[in-house]
Formats: structure tokens, C-alpha cells, sequence
């Protein structure tokens, strides 16, 4: 089994890269995440998931162990294949993607083309327990603005904490706690809720 392969990257599109190591050149899958983070890169070591089928012999490539981690508890899902699992990856980062399946957001998951809504409700059924696994933790995970369907009290929280001198970072992770117990709160709330965290 390999594990990763690490070389020279001879060739990079935003679904393939080429490292060759030892002379040898392995085409490899990657997701788009996997290509920014490489993309300036001429030494690249890249974590691999390997799929061997009776017609085919196809490698994955990631620049992290958590985004190889969720490939794996992807294809665990029936109906989806290395490529679907790739696109997932490539639409979603790792800790959006973990916010996503942790907060049963289907509507964002079938976004994501080549999802319908039945694939994407059981791959948040089938992973919402398995994702503490990847060691990404939810909790560490921002939701921005543009995944929130709750946007303007989310913004309006997070301003008006900065403006009154709590850092963005923390105050983003307690208003995002705080929409996902209560999602239909006024920003009010959600500050007020917000000071008693902070």
C-alpha cells in the first residue's frame, strides 16, 4: 500500500498532478483544495489513497491527512466513487465540509454537482458520527458568512462584537455555537448570548 508519495511536481492541473520520485512519474488525482495548496510548490508530498478496480488503477492525492481522512469516510458512502467523492473535496474544505455534515446542512451539501438531495442527507446521516474522527475538530471550524443561511444576523453579531472589542476569531466561533442551537434567533440574542460567552 502507499502511503505518499513524495518528488518533483513535473505537471499540476486543477485535477491531476504529476510527481515524479525516482524516475518514475505517478499520475495522481487531486481535489482542488489539494491543487491551491500545492499549486507553488516543486517539492510536493502528497498523502495517497489508491483505487484498484478490475478496469482501472487510479491514485488520489492530498496535501493533508484530514482531507485524505474525509475521502476515505466519503467513499464509505454508498453511491459515492472516488470522483464524486473528489468533487465533494474540491466544492468544500475539510472544515467546512466537517461543518457541514456536523450541522445537517443538506441544502449546502447538494449544491456540490453530481449530489441530489437523497446522497447528500445520507452522507450526513452516515458520517455525523464519524467525522470526530479526522481529527478536525467542529468546534475549531468558522462558518462564513456565505455557508451560514443566516448570514445578516451572523455578520451583524460578529460586527457588533468587534466594535465592542472582542476578537473576531472567538466571537465568530460563539455567534456560529450559537445559530446552530438556536437557528432562528435575532441578533439581539445572539449577542446577548454571545456576551455571556465570552
Amino acid at each position: 500500500m502507499i502511503e505518499y508519495i513524495k518528488g518533483e511536481l513535473t505537471e499540476l492541473t486543477p485535477a491531476m498532478a504529476v510527481v515524479e520520485c525516482h524516475g518514475v512519474g505517478y499520475g495522481i488525482n487531486v481535489s482542488l483544495n489539494t491543487y491551491s495548496a500545492i499549486q507553488s510548490k516543486k517539492e510536493v508530498k502528497l498523502y495517497i489513497v489508491e483505487s484498484i478496480r478490475e478496469d482501472a488503477y487510479n491514485l488520489y492525492g492530498f496535501a493533508t491527512k484530514q482531507e485524505r481522512e474525509l475521502f476515505l469516510l466519503l467513499i464509505t458512502v454508498s453511491g459515492i466513487g472516488g470522483n464524486t467523492a473528489r468533487m465533494i473535496l474540491s466544492a468544500l474544505s475539510p472544515s467546512e465540509l466537517c461543518n457541514v455534515i456536523s450541522s445537517g446542512n443538506d441544502k449546502l451539501l447538494k449544491t456540490v454537482k453530481g449530489i441530489g438531495l437523497k446522497t447528500a442527507q445520507r452522507i450526513i446521516v452516515d458520517l455525523k458520527d464519524k467525522i470526530g474522527t479526522t481529527g478536525i475538530e467542529a468546534s475549531d471550524i468558522l462558518v462564513s458568512p456565505a455557508t451560514h443561511a443566516h448570514s445578516e444576523v451572523y455578520e451583524e453579531a460578529i460586527a457588533a462584537l468587534t466594535m465592542l472589542g472582542f476578537a473576531q476569531v472567538p466571537s465568530q466561533k460563539v455567534v456560529s455555537a450559537i445559530l446552530k442551537e438556536e437557528p432562528e434567533a435575532a441578533v439581539e440574542k445572539v449577542i446577548k448570548l454571545a456576551l455571556k460567552r465570552l
